[in-house]
């Protein structure tokens, strides 16, 4: 996901999408501890990902 994308999403949106990528991630792990993981290099974007999005609602706090 780019920044630019995040920040015109409303923040039900953001939470929807934390969540998701959150389950996402849990999944991986899962997979990683079974030696079932095919797209190891998926778990580091889903990390950066779920970075941005705190990022932008950590933002979203601060100015308001």
């Amino acid at each position: 996901m780019k920044t630019e994308d995040l920040r015109a999403m409303t923040p039900d949106q953001l939470g929807e999408s934390l969540l998701n990528l959150k389950k996402e991630q849990f999944n991986l792990r899962f997979q990683a501890a079974t030696g079932q993981v095919e797209k190891t290099h998926r778990a580091g974007e889903i990390r950066k990902d779920i970075a941005r999005i705190k990022t932008v609602l950590r933002s979203r706090q601060a100015t308001a």
